[in-house]
């Protein structure tokens, strides 16, 4: 009987500690590329789909993934589950909505890994590539008119607010290290215009389950 209870005890141990490996598995990252038409994403379907495509490629099975975008009648924050968010590497990006949109997210360049577990060229890099599509406020909520006709537009109209993953930028910009509210788009929705100013289109990749 002790016997039993010992090697129920060490089976309880092991599940444990398999638990735990599986909790910190990838369930954030960015987008290692872009969907190539500015920000005309097909609209939310359109850059969850890439965002699961991504992490199917990766190996990363199990997880429904949503990009971290807002649009006119939706909020960033509330799609993207409960956390904790951990990146390519197991490395815990947040542990809840609350502290993604605090001084507590572990957002930088060295942790804002893409699917691949690559680092994404920031500001000082050749190409500048920080820019990340959001629509979104720094608490999480929509940013009105920021969102590229609600990811549907790739032309010279329209604008999509940017976050800096790497959170720099000019000392003229005082949002310039919010990596989810940096500034809007300048010059439209197109390609060009978000290479622009240092994008190339990439999202931030949830699993919210």
């Amino acid at each position: 009987m002790k016997k039993a209870l010992v090697l129920s005890a060490a089976a309880m141990v092991l599940g444990l500690g398999t638990a735990s490996a599986q909790d910190n598995s990838m369930s954030f990252f960015i987008t290692s590329v872009g969907l190539g038409k500015g920000a005309n994403l097909g609209g939310l379907e359109g850059a969850d789909a890439h965002c699961a495509s991504l992490a199917e490629a990766a190996g990363v099975t199990g997880k429904t993934w949503v990009a971290y975008l807002s649009t006119s009648t939706v909020d960033a924050k509330d799609r993207i589950g409960s956390g904790p968010w951990y990146n390519a590497k197991g490395v815990k990006i947040a542990d809840n909505v609350a502290s993604l949109h605090s001084d507590a997210n572990g957002i930088t360049k060295e942790t804002g890994l893409t699917e691949k577990g690559t680092v994404v060229p920031g500001r000082g890099d050749t190409p500048n590539e920080h820019d990340i599509l959001t629509g979104t406020q720094a608490d999480g909520t929509k940013a009105v008119d920021q969102t590229c006709g609600d990811w549907t537009l790739e032309g010279a109209e329209g604008a999509a607010m940017v976050g800096h993953h790497d959170r720099k930028g000019p000392d003229t910009l005082p949002t310039a290290t919010s990596w989810n509210a940096a500034h809007p788009s300048r010059g439209g929705c197109s390609q060009d215009a978000l290479k622009g100013t240092g994008g190339a289109g990439f999202l931030y990749c949830f699993a919210k389950n």
